[in-house]
Order: structure tokens, then C-alpha cells, then sequence
């Protein structure tokens, strides 16, 4: 995508998971399985991840992007996603702000809210961004659309055995 100003967008995406609130909270806070469904999925390479799930700490992933995705850069291109933590909630409620990458060029800027409730005796996941894209951006379908893939990746990871 190629823009000359900032362009704005909100979405929400709504996915509901067999497990408890918890258990999709700690899929977020703890470093070694949100690796796993967060950055080791959708064909990237991980070249680093380090997680401080803490409110004003920090999440930093670099990564190389697998491709196959229409509109999204090319195989092997590195990017990077630097995430500060604002408000965090245990089982309830994560607010982050965070910047995507292309290689040093920062193509976008988010607020996002993830809000989780108890359904039956499983989660619903609220999951809200507000974003600007920049120049070299991936745009918001593309955004919405990997999201949407993350959180397909997060019910897999909070529903596997063992």
C-alpha cells in the first residue's frame, strides 16, 4: 500500500474459545507460549522475541515475513513489532500500544484492547485497534486480516493438549 498521509482506521474482531478466561490470558502473558502462537506462526521466522508482560513494559519481536499473502511484503523481509503494555487486568482486560516494522521503517502505530469475558464455560475475546498506517504500510484489511489469523493461532495454542 502506498499513501502520502496517515491513514486512520478502528476494527473489532469477536472470537469465543472452549477454555476459561485464564487460560487465554496467560496464553498472552507468558513468554515462551505466546511465542509459539504469536510470532513462530503464519510462515515467519523469528529472529528474537522477549516479553515483559508487565503495565509500562515491553514486548520486541523481530522477524522475517514467510509471504504468500496478496498486498503483504514479499518473502524474507524483515520486520518488527515493538509493543509497550498501559493496562493489564488478570483475565479480564490487556491494553498495548505498539509499532510495526519494516526493516527500521515504521509503517504503523496501534492502540489495542483485548477484553476477555466469561462465556458458558469457555471466553469471548474482544479485540479492538485503532491504528494509523504510513507510508510502506500493510493497511488495515491486511492488518485485520493477520490479526484475524493471530487469534485463529491463539485458540489452537489455549485448546492443545499438554
Amino acid at each position: 500500500m502506498t499513501i502520502d498521509a496517515a491513514v486512520h482506521t478502528t476494527f473489532v474482531l469477536e472470537r469465543t474459545y472452549p477454555v476459561p478466561p485464564a487460560r487465554v490470558f496467560a496464553a498472552f502473558a507468558t513468554e515462551a507460549v505466546k511465542r509459539r502462537w504469536f510470532v513462530d506462526s503464519l510462515g515467519k521466522s523469528a529472529a528474537s522475541f522477549t516479553l515483559d508482560f508487565r503495565v509500562g513494559g515491553t514486548e520486541k519481536s523481530r522477524f522475517k515475513f514467510g509471504g504468500g499473502v496478496p498486498g503483504a511484503p514479499p518473502a524474507g523481509t524483515e520486520m518488527g513489532n515493538d509493543t509497550t503494555y498501559l493496562a493489564i487486568v488478570p483475565d479480564r482486560r490487556i491494553v498495548f500500544a505498539y509499532v510495526m516494522l519494516v526493516g527500521d521503517h515504521r509503517m504503523s502505530a496501534s492502540l489495542a484492547t483485548v477484553e476477555l469475558t466469561a462465556y458458558g464455560k469457555g471466553t469471548r475475546l474482544t479485540f479492538t485497534e485503532q491504528a494509523a498506517f504510513f507510508e510502506r504500510s500493510d493497511g488495515p484489511e491486511l492488518r485485520k486480516e493477520g490479526w484475524g489469523q493471530l487469534l485463529k493461532r491463539l485458540g489452537d495454542e489455549v485448546t492443545r493438549e499438554g
